[in-house]
């Protein structure tokens, strides 16, 4: 009697299997680093160059460099020197780089849920804005106790974005029709809307004529934390991030998100709904860019003002748009989205300091901005850049062994 044959695994060795994505996880982290100081330095040349004062020292660089390289020193330290502290350098600059980041957090949040389902979400913007214009006509026309109509006017919000998200997601899943090119159509539908909802008498201030909204209650505001503009939307950003986490990593419906994005036939033929998948990430995904923008029109106003700033055209400023930027530096990872959302909200707020104590340009924070998409979205050109990044390509013959197998 012939003994039993033990089964064949087929496949690569168990280590394998769980070494690897944790090495490209870190990989991806030292990558979006390496990326943020690649934009510093940039940033740091267009500051020397951008300056006639210090770009004219550099003639002397071969006869006196001391005289170039300090002048440049000197502009670059300041201007960063500022930018720290105006982000981070008191308490004060703290509550403004939090308050600053509690909507990039949340928008962020939508685009990269939107982008681990495959779905590259443009709309973010658009959303935001009917967030902000339902919560703000909730909170203006409506009279209810405190706290009741705080929740109803972020649950207003948070609706008016989700099916603007839906609408979006609906015709992707059953009309065939691109994303990008839906959202960014629905972007200025959502503006433009907006702005002739300003001009009617629901939404138009009594007595003017400039398209500007009444005030909201203070019961509908969103309070303040500790003190300053930091309010309850940072918490909402927080919680919504560990609820975005749990959905992907821990519900059925994040596990449909993450395989349709990895490959929809696949997860079709698996038996997952593609269509449902599609129009639930993009409904999720405008909820999260709705609560994004309701704080816009929500929180409260500038230095201690309790009141929130009335709504009106431009007031969403450009939090949809920003919100690409924060997803892909958290490479659509919830708490690399909380990390990416407070670096841009610390620009914002160290941006004026920039301006005002070293007279640097504050378009320069939004020209930072836009170099670490560039390194962060080009992965191969901070490779290529900083040679120490590049992945070791392991031996095809030792990786198609099983294991315990010898060459």
């Amino acid at each position: 009697m012939s003994a039993p044959v033990p089964p064949v695994t087929e496949g690569p060795p168990p280590t394998v299997a769980v070494r690897r994505p944790r090495t490209l996880r870190w990989r991806e982290l030292v990558t979006s680093v390496a990326a943020l100081f690649l934009a510093l330095f940039v940033g740091a040349l267009l500051m020397v160059f951008s300056d006639p004062a210090v770009a004219s020292q550099f003639a002397y660089l071969f006869t006196a460099p001391a005289l170039p390289l300090g002048a440049a020193w000197v502009k670059v330290s300041t201007a960063y020197s500022a930018l720290f502290i105006g982000a981070v350098g008191s308490p004060a600059a703290l509550v403004e780089t939090a308050a600053q980041s509690a909507a990039l957090i949340c928008a962020g949040l939508g685009v990269g849920l939107g982008f681990r389902a495959g779905l590259f979400n443009i709309g973010a913007q658009g959303q935001a804005i009917w967030g902000a214009t339902i919560a703000a006509w909730i909170g203006f026309t409506f009279q209810l106790p405190y706290g009741i109509h705080m929740l109803v006017a972020v649950l207003g919000g948070v609706l008016g974005g989700a099916i603007w998200g839906g609408i979006a997601g609906f015709l992707k899943a059953k009309a065939g029709a691109h994303e990008v090119i839906v959202t960014i159509m629905m972007n200025y539908i959502a503006a433009g809307l907006m702005a002739w909802l300003l001009t009617t008498a629901a939404f138009q201030r009594p007595g003017r004529t400039d398209p500007i909204a009444p005030e909201v209650f203070p019961t509908a505001a969103l309070p303040s934390l500790f003190f300053g503009r930091l309010h309850l939307g940072f918490l909402f950003a927080l919680l919504a991030a560990a609820g975005v986490w749990w959905l992907l990593e821990r519900s059925t419906i994040g596990f449909a998100i993450r395989a349709v994005g990895a490959n929809p036939a696949a997860a079709a033929t698996a038996g997952m709904s593609v269509a449902r998948t599609t129009i639930t990430t993009m409904t999720l995904a405008g909820a999260l860019a709705g609560l994004a923008g309701l704080m816009s029109t929500l929180a409260p106003g500038s230095g201690f003002d309790p009141v929130p700033v009335p709504l009106t055209i431009g007031i969403v400023g450009t939090v949809g748009f920003d919100a690409i930027t924060v997803a892909l530096l958290g490479r659509s990872r919830p708490l690399g989205t909380v990390f990416a959302g407070l670096l841009f909200g610390a620009l914002h707020a160290g941006g004026l300091a920039m301006q005002s104590l070293a007279k640097t340009p504050f378009t320069l924070t939004t020209v930072l901005q836009a170099l670490i998409v560039l390194f962060v979205a080009a992965p191969a050109l901070v490779s290529t850049l900083l040679p120490f990044l590049k992945q070791r390509k392991a031996p095809a013959v030792a990786a198609a062994l099983p294991a315990g197998a010898s060459k």
